[in-house]
């Protein structure tokens, strides 16, 4: 088998396990999950062998694995569609590859017993159930397993399909239609569990927000379609002559060109989907899903493709740049990026619950690479991507982990609590020690901890890029961004895990099941090696140890090879001080919380701490501006006005008008021409017979003397005619 044709099956085992479980499998729980589980291993497998062979290929960039095939036709030519893997999408599937089977396995664990408190009856479902022992040695029936069991591994395969179809392809469509089966996907799992009301609402809200971003997506497809005739990557993004074409043809749209016009649609579309400001707040809310959901929609899948794409898209972001200048496009982008990486960060600081921090922090950080791209640091940005992948994964799968630890606790001890805030944790550290050292290791990855973790030498080659090409606005903000970052972690690790515990529950967590914390731990290795890939030529002592492999395979991408930017201390120290200063600060504000303390950051803040934990109310905002008077318009205008008058005016008019002509048909046409010629036939035929029935007497002799005259009659009229007519 060629690789190319290997390519295109990485896709499908997901896929086939999505249909096999809905129409076959949905009542035998373990064997669904067994062939998800499978489908999940035979695409890790079929992408580590493409990962492998891109490796080892030379001038990959040139010579991409590439194979395509007519679609449909469009008139004179064939819409051609294909697979493509080059070092960009080779660095993507390896990422994707590994979180998506540790999720899948995960997920075997997570919703078998210990699933949180009360979810089981989200969906109206009746659950399985099992017998427990509380503190008290009393007996109590507990929800084992989630009643929507296979349903979930399901709906996983599908979203897996959807962003192997988007890592794989050589066209923007076949992009947009993993994007798309993604967007339902998400839609599906964050209202999983649909009895709950919040879960519906998550759910509504985030398909809602994200097709603000793809309606603009979609346009900017259609218009690079019409610009060029193409939509496959080799034919625009590798081709000199169409991307000076689109640089150099103005659109009369606030001065853009073709290219950065197109552009930023296509971006808009990656707003959404990465949940940038100002299309930040359906994320929060998607919390309301099941951990493995999370885990895959801020890491492994959804939000990650947003940037992604954007990335893959450079060539036309970048078109017409010159002397290290940045487009208009690039310009838009670096503020966006940038803004909501400080933006989300802020919030994030006043959020108690477990998961909404790591959902604020993925905003942050998705901000960090748009931030990236905007200023040209293709390579870091591709770079933080696949790094932020692994370790925030290893987060959100270690915030599920404490969560059902905490859910032991409450059914030991019947504490009503909320589960996933932090204040009712502490001392989670003795409890569950693998996950806290796996929690920790994400932790301080996400905080860029010096040298030992991949999240250090990811944003490190961010602020490296902007400090030296002088983009001092962005390199000052994501610095302080970063500072708030590490402090945030810190907090959550302190609150957590640290101290002793301010909960009964809390005392009485135990760790989860190995289908759990095995995901962890393999997550974890990856969250500090997979970073020396990435360590620059000339870092002090380590620079030229380890080949910067990051640097010179995705840079291969590209038509002209990034150059590595000159080393300075400024970045690097920078880094140290916002990591370790973050971290010290958030240990020292929170390594004495007591039972029933309030956050001592809402006394240092005051009222600023309300605003950053209602994310500025920019909830109530939309709701003000948009949802409220959708409502209305709905109401009043939609209903009352359009649909009462107008459309029923329209339709009892047609009513009326048909009346009138249906009393006209019938009594000028129908009554006297129809009616009247039909009676008239009936009438004549009764006559007749009525005229006939009189000579049918049933007597033969009387037929005989009729038949006799009758020849008699017809001889007479036939001598007439031969002889008078001659």
């Amino acid at each position: 088998m060629t690789i190319e044709t290997l390519i295109w099956l990485i896709p499908l085992p997901p896929l086939l396990a999505f249909f096999i479980i809905i129409l076959i499998t949905n009542r035998n729980k373990g064997l669904s999950h067994t062939i998800s589980v499978g489908s999940a291993v035979l695409s890790w497998i079929g992408s580590m062998v493409v990962v492998w062979a891109a490796i080892n290929s030379e001038h990959l960039g040139l010579h991409p694995f590439t194979s395509y095939l007519p679609w449909f036709p469009t008139g004179d030519n064939w819409f051609v569609i294909g697979v493509q893997i080059d070092p960009l999408s080779a660095g993507t599937l390896f990422f994707v590859a590994w979180t998506i089977l540790m999720i899948f396995i995960y997920s075997v664990g997570y919703h078998n017993f210990g699933q949180p408190n009360g979810d089981h009856d989200r969906a109206g479902l009746p659950p399985d159930w099992a017998t427990v022992s509380d503190v008290h040695g009393h007996s109590h029936k507990v929800p084992s397993i989630e009643p929507m069991y296979s349903r979930f591994f399901a709906f996983i395969g599908l979203f897996a399909f959807g962003m192997y179809l988007l890592v794989v392809t050589g066209n923007l469509l076949i992009l947009f239609v993993g994007w798309e089966i993604m967007g339902l996907c998400s839609y599906l799992l964050i209202g999983f569990w649909y009895g709950k009301p919040s879960a519906r609402a998550a759910m509504i809200k985030a398909f809602m927000t994200t097709r603000v971003g793809d309606v603009f997506m979609l346009l900017g497809i259609a218009y690079l379609y019409t610009a060029t005739g193409t939509l496959n990557y080799r034919e625009i993004f590798y081709n000199e002559e169409v991307l000076h074409q689109l640089a150099t043809t103005a659109t009369g749209i606030f001065g853009l060109s073709v290219a950065g016009l197109i552009g930023l649609l296509l971006f808009i579309g990656a707003v959404g989907k990465s949940a940038q400001w100002p299309l930040h707040v359906w994320l929060p809310d998607a919390m309301e899903g099941p951990t493995p959901v999370s885990a895959m929609i801020h890491a492994a899948t959804m939000v990650s493709a947003g940037v992604y794409m954007t990335i893959r898209i450079f060539p036309l972001l970048s078109a017409g740049a010159e002397h290290g200048q940045l487009t208009p496009t690039m310009t838009v982008i670096a503020f966006i990026g940038t803004f909501t990486a400080i933006f989300a960060a802020t919030i994030a600081i006043a959020q108690n619950d477990i998961k909404r921090v790591l959902a604020y922090s993925t905003i942050s950080q998705l901000g960090f690479m748009f931030a990236a791209i905007g200023i040209g640091a293709y390579v870091a940005a591709a770079f933080h991507l696949i790094m932020h992948a692994f370790f925030k994964a290893l987060l959100f799968l270690g915030s599920g982990s404490v969560i059902h630890g905490m859910e032991h606790g409450v059914l030991h001890t019947g504490e009503h609590i909320d589960s996933q805030d932090m204040f009712n944790m502490g001392g989670l550290r003795k409890k569950m020690p693998i996950t806290f050292w796996t929690f920790l290791i994400g932790g301080l990855a996400l905080a860029g901890f010096p040298i030992l973790t991949a999240g250090f030498w990811s944003k490190d080659e961010i602020f490296a890029d902007a400090f030296g090409h002088n983009h001092w606005a962005v390199f000052i903000t994501l610095a302080f961004a970063a500072l708030l970052t590490a402090y945030y972690t810190m907090r959550q690790i302190t609150l957590t895990f640290l101290g002793k515990p301010r909960t009964h529950a809390a005392e009485h967590a135990h760790e989860s099941k190995w289908t759990m914390t095995l995901p962890l731990v393999v997550l974890a290795v990856l969250s500090v090696i997979a970073g020396w890939v990435g360590i620059p030529e000339d870092f002090p002592a380590l620079g030229g140890t380890i080949p910067n492999f990051m640097h010179e395979f995705v840079g291969e991408t590209l038509l002209e090879h990034p150059e590595m930017v000159v080393f300075s201390y400024i970045p690097l120290l920078t880094s140290l001080v916002v990591s370790l200063g973050g971290l010290t600060l958030g240990w020292l504000v929170y390594r004495d919380i007591k039972v029933g303390a309030f956050d001592p950051a809402q006394k240092a803040l005051g009222p600023l701490y309300t605003v950053l934990k209602k994310g500025y109310y920019f909830d109530e905002l939309y709701d003000f501006l948009f949802v409220r008077p959708s409502y209305w318009l709905a109401r009043n205008f939609a209903y009352l006005w359009m649909d009462h008058k107008v459309i029923d005016g329209i339709i009892n008019g047609v009513g009326h008008i048909a009346g009138l002509i249906g009393d006209f048909l019938r009594n000028f046409i129908d009554k006297p021409i129809i009616n009247g010629f039909g009676d008239w036939v009936g009438e004549t035929t009764k006559k007749l017979g009525f005229l006939f029935r009189s000579i049918q007497t049933g007597r033969v002799q009387q037929y005989m003397i009729i038949a006799l005259v009758s020849m008699m009659a017809f001889s007479a009229i036939f001598y007439y005619l031969l002889v008078f007519t001659r």
